[in-house]
């Protein structure tokens, strides 16, 4: 990577919802890959597993911190998805469960993450 294109990636600035977003992008997009392998391909399969549970990990965790912002039923919604998440991926590794479910949740979360259309934008 050039440096000028390191000054570029360094210097950009995401609002934290527009983060949240490309995380989500990268960690879906990496269980679709890995949904597509060959069972035989565990690392890759686990690989990806691994990264969304800790990501959904993470947002468990935040939220359950007092020092969280969002509403708290919004708070409670997101642990207990964490919660499933980490349920489900363990019967996604053993073969009993389905990337899909995983995949189809992230999306959902990322409809809401995604930038919307100001009102001046859509009157137009």
């Amino acid at each position: 990577m050039s440096f000028q294109a390191y000054q570029k990636a360094s210097t950009r600035v995401e609002d934290p919802r527009s983060t949240e977003y490309r995380l989500f992008a990268q960690v879906t997009r990496a269980l679709m890959q890995a949904s597509e392998t060959d069972q035989i391909e565990i690392s890759s399969r686990i690989d990806a597993l691994d990264w969304n549970r800790r990501l959904w990990s993470n947002l468990g965790a935040d939220c359950a911190s007092t020092e969280n912002k969002l509403p708290e039923q919004l708070r409670a919604s997101i642990i207990s998805l964490s919660l499933f998440v980490s349920k489900y991926t363990s019967q996604v590794m053993r073969g009993t469960g389905e990337f899909e479910v995983l995949i189809d949740l992230n999306r959902t979360i990322m409809q809401g993450l995604a930038p919307q259309p100001s009102a001046a934008n859509s009157a137009a």
